[in-house]
């Protein structure tokens, strides 16, 4: 009696857990027309045979480098398809979305349908940094996808995900949203959505559904030691995607918007020299000469809290919000600035191919701990700046902890500019003792700030 009077609560839990778990299968059963195979062909390079080998049985060809019933390559012979990733059709007339990086340098594109038929796709246009490319297949009435509400989605939420891993099609898993607004290392533009569902070789392109069968991403990455699932998956926003989609379809290329400036994270101590309740924002850490920025009040020192009304929690939430405005548009943009917020207005520009290379071409005395002298011409040429000290020598452990090389060039303490070693000194006896301080540096020419206790 006791045993049974065990059982009953965990046979009552195992119930309640079994109802909550989503079940899937008239989900995949609506959306599954919607996805496709992607494949590609290429040409082969052109090879020499040697006559020799034609004769040879074919145990000696396979021997040599041509298995038996191989064809013998020529010129103008294109490779088999190869299935490479995933799609979904998102307009009934015959619009397909995937990857970039599934179709990139094919000679043709293959889409195969959920019914088995295989159509050439059109490449109407591609954009590299988001890694998305729009298609065209010539066929009506198809089975599109609905997209679902921008934002809409939160950590925590089912998802799932339809495409063709190492060529099984139609394979499905699914999984929780782990985090959104992601950046990574290699691309600040995108604010990826993260999950855990099993995402491998093949799934590229895929849509990724909630659970009203809306696509909310498109798969595109996984972080892996392996080459393979490790429980981190990365996927477009489909509200950027079709904002993509839509200038692909205009003018077959993407325009972004740019501010022109070099930001940073807002740490602890930084908050703390700044006068900020907590870590919070994009720390500006130069404006670049000549971008979008320079020609409006916001400049170095600044902490960028809002940008057209939305909060700038980290400083990899900036650049996103920056690059859905067209270019020749003006943002409101919050920043903090001597201990208060206020607001600017800027106007956008276009965002150069490669940023970085749009920027310029980047006596002694000690004091607080730091042995200075001024900036040889060189050097100010080279770095694109037009003062500063150098730092020659450090015996402060303030300044150690704080992140100073030798060889780092002081440009401001506390929204002061330095000029030269006169000012450098003045202005440190000047703030002694006010505690944290944010100090302005340049290192091997690149900006950054850190956070000095005086």
């Amino acid at each position: 009696m006791r045993v049974l009077t065990l059982l009953i609560p965990f046979v009552m839990w195992v119930g309640v857990a079994k109802a909550q778990l989503p079940d899937f299968r008239d989900l995949v059963k609506d959306v599954s027309p919607s996805v496709v195979n992607i494949s590609t062909t290429n040409a082969m390079p052109e090879t020499v045979s040697d006559p020799r080998l034609d004769q040879m049985p074919d145990i000696f060809r396979e021997f040599f480098g041509n298995p038996p019933g191989s064809p013998r390559s020529g010129p103008g012979q294109r490779s088999e398809p190869r299935s490479l990733g995933s799609g979904f059709i998102i307009s009934d007339d015959g619009f397909v979305l995937t990857n970039n990086h599934v179709i990139e340098n094919a000679e043709e594109i293959i889409v195969r349908l959920n019914d088995r038929r295989e159509l050439v796709a059109e490449l109407i246009g591609a954009d590299p940094r988001s890694d998305l490319a729009l298609l065209k297949i010539d066929a009506t009435d198809l089975p599109a996808v609905e997209m679902a509400e921008p934002n809409s989605l939160e950590p925590g939420q089912w998802v799932l995900a339809i495409g063709s891993p190492f060529g099984f099609d139609y394979s499905v898993t699914a999984g929780i949203v782990s985090a959104t607004g992601r950046s990574l290392p290699r691309e600040n533009y995108v604010p990826f959505i993260q999950t855990d569902v099993a995402i491998n070789p093949g799934n590229s392109g895929g849509p990724l559904f909630n659970l009203d069968g809306e696509v909310v991403g498109i798969n595109s990455q996984i972080y892996t030691r392996s080459g393979g699932f490790m429980g981190l998956s990365f996927a477009i926003p489909v509200d950027m995607a079709m904002d993509v989609v839509e200038q692909l379809k205009d003018t077959g290329t993407v325009e972004r918007g740019w501010l022109g400036v070099l930001i940073q994270e807002v740490n602890r101590n930084l908050a703390e020299s700044f006068g900020l309740d907590k870590p919070q924002g994009a720390l500006i850490a130069q404006v670049v000469p000549d971008g979008p920025a320079a020609n409006s009040d916001l400049k170095a020192g600044d902490v960028v809290l809002k940008f057209n009304g939305r909060e700038v929690y980290r400083s990899s939430d900036l650049p996103p919000l920056v690059g859905r405005v067209r270019p020749g548009k003006t943002a409101d943009v919050e920043v903090w600035r001597d201990g208060k917020a206020i607001m600017l207005e800027i106007e956008i520009g276009q965002l150069p191919e490669d940023p970085l290379a749009a920027r310029s071409a980047p006596s002694s005395s000690q004091i607080a701990g730091l042995a200075v002298e001024n900036v040889s011409d060189s050097l100010k040429a080279e770095w694109d700046i037009s003062g500063g000290v150098v730092i020659n020598s450090i015996t402060s452990r303030r300044a150690q902890a704080a992140g100073m090389r030798v060889g780092d060039v002081i440009l401001q303490i506390a929204g002061r500019e330095i000029e030269d070693v006169s000012s450098f000194r003045d202005i440190v006896e000047e703030l002694e003792g006010r505690g944290r301080v944010p100090v302005l540096l340049v290192r091997d020419g690149n900006p950054t700030f850190v956070s000095l206790r005086l």
